[in-house]
């Protein structure tokens, strides 16, 4: 069984609701993110030019102190879920970030020296922009009505070429916009049952079939 795994994916595709109900099965340690900390979020969705520095700073701060509290925990614990992968920090930053930004962004991340561990398993929600901004209404976050879906689109693209290139750890990508596996048992389960039989490679996973690349 993996004993770090990691949901991943756009905003709005589910994966906090995911990481959350693998570590209820898995009686496990929980990490997520905490969007609701970040002071400068709300200001980004109303005016991303102007605050996706400040934005992205403070979620890098914050992922890493994260990672080092993992780093520095009982190694011989539980398994532990998370919903983000500190990597794709950098995916949003040269995705909202102009050149200068985007090179002062890099200075800092090197400095911090970040050596996150590797995941045992990542599971990687897919949807298409429509599915996520539909989702995204229904939560009902009141920033998140500021979202564009030329931004989810672009998101999701950003992600897609992440883990095409991605074989640092077992990757399990998921079609989210046709499973439910926070609502439907029979979901849930199958993906359950699909998380602890992968043990290498890249697998891809929907309602009727799971093929092995």
């Amino acid at each position: 069984m993996p004993r770090y795994i990691v949901v991943e994916g756009p905003i709005g595709v589910g994966k906090t609701s995911l990481a959350k109900r693998l570590s209820e099965s898995f009686n496990s340690d929980l990490i997520l993110e905490q969007p609701g900390e970040n002071p400068f979020l709300e200001q980004f969705y109303n005016n991303p030019r102007t605050a996706a520095l400040p934005t992205q700073l403070f979620f890098l701060f914050q992922r890493a102190r994260q990672i080092e509290q993992i780093r520095q925990s009982d190694m011989f614990s539980p398994v532990r879920v998370a919903d983000f992968l500190l990597e794709k920090d950098r995916l949003f930053a040269e995705l909202n970030l102009d050149p200068n930004e985007l090179s002062l962004y890099e200075q800092i991340y090197d400095t911090l020296n970040l050596e996150p561990p590797s995941p045992d398993l990542i599971v990687y929600l897919q949807a298409p922009p429509n599915v996520l901004m539909r989702r995204v209404a229904t939560r009902g976050v009141g920033y998140e009505r500021l979202i564009d879906e030329r931004y989810l689109e672009r998101l999701g693209d950003a992600y897609a070429r992440f883990f095409y290139e991605y074989n640092e750890a077992p990757l399990l990508i998921v079609n989210a916009a046709v499973i439910d596996p926070i609502h439907r048992e029979a979901d849930y389960h199958e993906l359950l049952k699909a998380i602890h039989r992968i043990k290498h490679g890249r697998h891809f996973f929907n309602p009727a079939v799971e093929t092995i690349a």
